[in-house]
């Protein structure tokens, strides 16, 4: 972009404000159920099976196609996805809450994962049409970044003021008025964009068939992990999930017209922001669960007082992260990544030395750090990502972008819960083996949450005895895992440095987008169509 590019106006501004919903609601709905669980256990009596595909559904028909959504958006219209995918949302969300068994509740979230799918790439694609002025488009992203940090935060607020009133469906049918409202908004004031009609008839089915299976099958051998620690299965899903991702490569770089143009990964940051999104939610994601069960198994905090302390990372990412996206055009981004990824380490370093002692200063301080470094240091990854690329594959783009958050959370999760559920097993065992107590379920070894629930079934004395021990073994679960935070996100800050550090944007970018002009005696395309 050059500094000719169109400025934005009110009604640009306006339709921000209306593509930050998608991103809102697709993001509550990933963290909503947890707090719903036991309620919906108790009206469906799900199996143990049955619990985790209710939990887990959404997550992985989210991820698995979110390249599919992305490139088809691109060919048939990023608004009129849009505007389909809120639909089938919303409709899938009220069958969600007024589901009778648990089958139709697991069909129905798989429906609403495949529709999530088509929001996310189709809005951030909007947005990158919508802003063409760099500091504009830079100040946009950071703001719609704010609607998934609002809607992780949101959730247990939501979920625990509505589980305290109504039934459990209640929480579901909130997603239905702001669909409504995204559904009247998005054709005043947002323009419709998609490829020319040249283009329409070359969608790569083998290509979709093998970035879903990819995506899936790495999730699952993640989930695995997280479910049964390291084995024969878990293995198996990374290994053919990192096999179909190679041959999906490989196909894209023979296609005349790829659903990923692998040639963007010439660009020098667009590969390392890739990866720093890995990270970033490896960190987020991945910690987020030890962060919730401390609150509420350790300080015994309730849902609802929980949640509200996590409302202070959307209030300080609102401020945070439109102040970088303005600090890059004076301090090369590579500087302010680093920086971010430092407050990180620095929250990690204040969980490492939690206790069992009610510290809410250093508990509320680590957990904002990290949110609120990962969340700030997101727009500016984006940013880099979709900016790189032509206007007409944002879309597709976009999508990638996501799907590396969706793998780097999953493998969070997944390596942070084998390691903590480690230590947790050995801390607890040993702290048992100090004095007899009457006999604890083999569930108390392997998590904090079976352990309070059997505490609370042993006599007073013995019971105290589990409480006690289990807290502190999982408090030390948690000082190892945010040990290995630590150094995780020192190493993304050191990656940022030495990765990103030719890229400025003060003036011009150093590097357009990676569009070469076509070769002599080859006819250009038509120029993608907006209207």
């Amino acid at each position: 972009m050059t500094g000719t590019s169109p400025q934005a106006g009110r009604k640009e501004w306006i339709a921000l404000a209306a593509l930050t919903l998608p991103p809102f609601v697709v993001s509550m709905d990933i963290t909503v159920l947890y707090f719903a669980v036991p309620s919906m256990a108790a009206d469906l009596n799900p199996s143990s099976t049955q619990q985790l595909w209710m939990i887990d559904i959404y997550g992985f028909v989210l991820a698995a196609f979110l390249i599919t959504m992305g490139n088809i958006g691109d060919i048939i219209g990023r608004r009129r996805m849009l505007l389909i995918g809120s639909a089938v949302f919303g409709a899938a969300s009220a069958a969600v809450a007024f589901a009778a068994t648990t089958e139709m509740l697991i069909a129905a979230r798989a429906v609403q994962g495949l529709a999530a799918s088509t929001l996310m790439p189709s809005a951030l694609a909007l947005v990158r049409n919508v802003f063409h002025d760099e500091r504009q488009r830079r100040s946009a992203i950071a703001i719609w970044s704010v609607g998934v940090a609002a809607g992780v935060s949101v959730a247990p607020i939501v979920s625990g003021l509505l589980l305290n009133s109504f039934w459990w469906g209640s929480i579901f049918l909130i997603n239905i008025p702001v669909i409504a409202v995204l559904l009247v908004l998005i054709p005043l004031l947002v323009p419709e964009f998609r490829l020319p009609r040249v283009r329409t008839e070359r969608f790569d089915v083998l290509s979709s068939l093998l970035s879903l299976l990819a995506v899936f099958a790495l999730v699952w051998g993640f989930k695995e992990i997280t479910a049964n620690g390291f084995g024969a299965l878990s293995a198996a899903g990374v290994t053919a999930g990192l096999a179909l991702a190679a041959v999906f490569v490989v196909r894209q770089t023979r296609l005349s017209h790829p659903m990923i143009d692998t040639a963007l990964f010439a660009h020098r940051g667009f590969g390392p922001a890739l990866a720093l999104t890995f990270t970033a939610f490896f960190c987020v994601i991945g910690f987020g669960l030890f962060s919730t069960q401390y609150l509420l198994e350790v300080l015994s905090m309730g849902p609802l007082e929980a949640g509200l302390w996590f409302l202070v990372i959307p209030v300080l990412t609102g401020v945070c992260a439109p102040v970088a996206a303005s600090l890059v055009g004076r301090v090369r981004p590579a500087y302010v990544i680093a920086a971010a990824f430092l407050v990180v380490a620095a929250g990690f370093t204040a969980m490492s030395q939690l206790t069992l002692e009610r510290d809410l200063l250093l508990t509320i301080g680590g957990i904002a750090a990290i949110g609120v470094g990962v969340s700030t240091v997101i727009p500016l990854l984006t940013d880099m990502v979709v900016s790189v690329s032509p206007e007409e594959q944002a879309g597709s783009v976009a999508a990638l972008q996501r799907t590396f958050q969706e793998l780097g959370g999953a493998f969070g999760i997944a390596l942070f819960g084998s390691v903590g559920a480690a230590v947790y097993s050995r801390e607890f065992a040993a702290g048992l083996s100090a004095g007899p107590v009457a006999e604890v379920p083999p569930g108390a070894y392997e998590t904090v949450g079976a352990a309070t629930a059997a505490a609370s079934r042993l006599p007073a004395e013995d019971g105290s005895t589990v409480l006690a021990v289990a807290r502190e073994a999982f408090t030390g679960s948690l000082n190892l895992g945010a040990a290995v935070g630590i150094g995780v996100a020192l190493a993304a800050a050191v990656f940022a440095i030495l990765r990103l550090r030719h890229i400025s944007y003060a003036g011009e970018k150093e590097e357009a987008a990676v569009a070469e002009p076509e070769p002599a005696g080859v006819e250009a395309e038509p120029a993608p169509v907006a209207d």
